[in-house]
C-alpha cells in the first residue's frame, strides 16, 4: 500500500497552505504548460489519478467533460474535493494507486498531477491506465523530475567558488528515497527519466511530448522565487497517446 501522508495532521495542514492548494490550478506555475498539452475534453469520460482537492476534475467538467472519476488515497483530500464540487458528474473515490483496477476501455482521457513519484510499481499502474483507456485516448501527467528527486542533501549547496549547485546522489540507482517535506520520512520512488518513458512505451503508450518544465521570463518577473527552477528542473510533464 502506498504511504498515505496526506491524512497526517501535520502534513495536511502544511499542504493546505501551499499556493496550489489555496488558489488551485492558478497557483500551479506549471499549469500553462500542462494546459497546452491537453486535448479538447468535450464529451469525454475522464479519470483523474491522485485527484487531491479535485481542482483538475472541476476544470475538466467546466471545459466540457461528460464525467470525471477522481481517485485518491486520502480521505481528507477527497472530503475537501466533495465539499468544493457541486457538479454531480464528478465521482470521487478512495483508492490506492498501487492496487488500482480500472474497468477496461472506460475512459477517453487520463490525468495525474504530482502523484506517480509516490508509486513503487509504476509499471503496473501504467498498464492499468492503458487498459482503462479507449483506443485513441490521451494521457497527460506530471511528476517530480528525477534530477530534483536525487540530491545528495536537500536543497542547494555552494561550491568552493561560491557557485550554487544541486548535487546529485546516485542518479542511476533507482528505488525508494526518503525526504522531509511538510512531514518527516516522506517516501518517494526515484526512477530515471529514461525508465519512466520506457515503462510507458512497454505498456503500449506512444510518447507525444516531454516537457522538463522551467518558468518563462514573464513568470519569473511575476514570481521571482521561481528563478531557481531555471537552474534544474523540478518537474517533468509527459503527454502520451493510447
Amino acid at each position: 500500500m502506498a504511504q498515505n501522508i496526506y491524512d497526517r495532521a501535520e502534513f495536511f495542514e502544511g499542504y493546505s497552505q501551499l499556493p496550489r492548494s489555496v488558489h488551485g490550478l492558478a497557483g500551479a506555475p506549471e499549469w500553462p504548460a500542462i494546459r497546452a498539452l491537453l486535448p479538447d475534453l468535450a464529451g469525454r469520460q475522464v479519470v483523474d489519478l491522485g485527484c487531491g482537492y479535485g481542482w483538475f476534475s472541476r476544470w475538466a467538467l467546466e471545459h466540457g467533460a461528460a464525467s470525471v472519476v477522481g481517485f485518491d488515497l486520502s480521505e481528507k483530500m477527497l472530503a475537501r474535493a466533495r465539499e468544493m464540487t457541486a457538479r454531480p458528474e464528478a465521482d470521487y473515490r478512495i483508492a490506492d494507486l498501487e492496487t488500482l483496477e480500472l474497468p477496461a476501455a472506460s475512459f477517453d482521457f487520463a490525468y495525474s498531477s504530482l502523484a506517480f513519484h509516490y508509486i513503487a510499481d509504476f509499471g503496473r499502474l501504467a498498464r492499468t491506465i492503458h487498459a482503462g483507456l479507449r483506443p485513441g485516448s490521451q494521457f497527460v501527467f506530471t511528476i517530480e523530475h528525477p534530477i530534483y528527486m536525487a540530491p545528495s542533501q536537500p536543497g542547494w549547496q555552494t561550491d568552493a567558488a561560491g557557485t550554487r549547485i544541486w548535487p546529485l546522489d546516485q542518479y542511476a540507482v533507482e528505488g525508494e528515497r526518503r525526504t522531509d517535506w511538510l512531514a518527516k520520512g516522506v517516501v518517494k520512488y526515484h526512477r530515471t527519466l529514461g525508465t519512466t518513458l520506457n515503462i510507458l512505451i512497454e505498456a503500449g503508450f506512444r510518447i507525444a511530448r516531454v516537457v522538463e518544465w522551467s518558468p518563462s521570463d514573464e513568470e519569473v518577473a511575476l514570481q521571482p522565487a521561481l528563478a531557481e527552477e531555471r537552474d534544474r528542473p523540478m518537474m517533468v510533464i509527459i503527454a502520451a497517446g493510447r
